[in-house]
C-alpha cells in the first residue's frame, strides 16, 4: 500500500539531505518525494510517499518528527485529499497519427506543449491513475521519454496542515538554539 505523508519544513540547505539520509538509514522505500515552498516564508512543504505496510507511514511520522529541522508532520494516507502529478511526456507523432493523439489528450484534458517534426510533447496534471491511464493510451504510439513530478496533496475542507501556534518561551528557544532564525519565519496565531 502507498502512503502519504506530508511534512512541514525549515527551508534551509541540507534539509533534504537529512530526509534523504533519515529514509536511507531506516530503509523506507521512498515512492516519491516533492517540495516545494508554502504560504510560509521560511518553510517548504515535503509530500512523501512510501510504499509499504499499514504501520509504515506511522513509523515514517515518528521518525521525521524527530528530525530538528522537521515543524510539522502529518500522515494524509487515509484523509479526504486532493492528489496531483505533473507529467510531461514525448510522444512519437507521425503525421497521420497526429490527430488521434490530439484527440486523446483532449480526453484527458491533458495538453501538447511543444511540437516537433516527429514527437509531441504532452503535460497533464491529474490524479496518479489518470496520468498512467493517458500513459498506457500512449504506449501503442511509442513514448520516447517520460518525467513525472511525484503527489502532491492537500487536505480538502477547512483542515490544514499548518504550524503549529507557539508560545514566546517556545520561539525564543526555537531562535536561540538556531533552529529558527529570529524575524524570518511568522507564527500562527501573531
Amino acid at each position: 500500500m502507498k502512503h502519504t505523508v506530508a511534512a512541514l519544513v525549515e527551508d534551509r540547505p541540507g534539509v533534504l539531505n537529512r530526509v534523504a539520509s533519515l529514509f536511507r538509514r531506516r530503509g523506507f522505500n521512498i515512492d516519491s518525494l516533492a517540495v516545494g515552498t508554502t504560504e510560509e516564508a521560511g518553510i517548504s512543504r515535503m509530500t512523501i510517499v512510501v510504499d509499504g505496510a499499514e504501520g509504515i507511514a506511522t513509523q515514517v511520522e515518528r521518525q521525521l518528527d524527530k528530525l530538528i529541522d522537521v515543524v510539522v508532520v502529518e500522515n494524509l494516507t487515509h484523509l479526504d485529499t486532493v492528489e496531483r502529478e505533473l507529467a510531461l511526456i514525448k510522444v512519437a507523432a507521425r503525421p497521420d497519427q497526429r490527430r488521434e493523439i490530439l484527440d486523446m489528450v483532449e480526453i484527458f484534458r491533458a495538453q501538447v506543449v511543444d511540437v516537433g517534426p516527429t514527437t509531441l510533447v504532452v503535460q497533464i496534471t491529474a490524479a496518479a491513475s489518470t496520468l498512467d491511464a493517458l500513459l498506457e493510451n500512449l504506449r501503442p504510439y511509442g513514448v520516447r521519454e517520460m518525467v513525472r513530478t511525484g503527489r502532491i496533496a492537500l487536505t480538502r475542507g477547512a483542515r490544514t496542515t499548518s504550524l503549529p501556534h507557539e508560545s514566546a518561551e517556545a520561539r525564543r528557544f526555537h531562535s536561540e538554539s538556531g533552529r529558527r532564525p529570529e524575524g524570518e519565519l511568522p507564527f500562527v496565531g501573531e
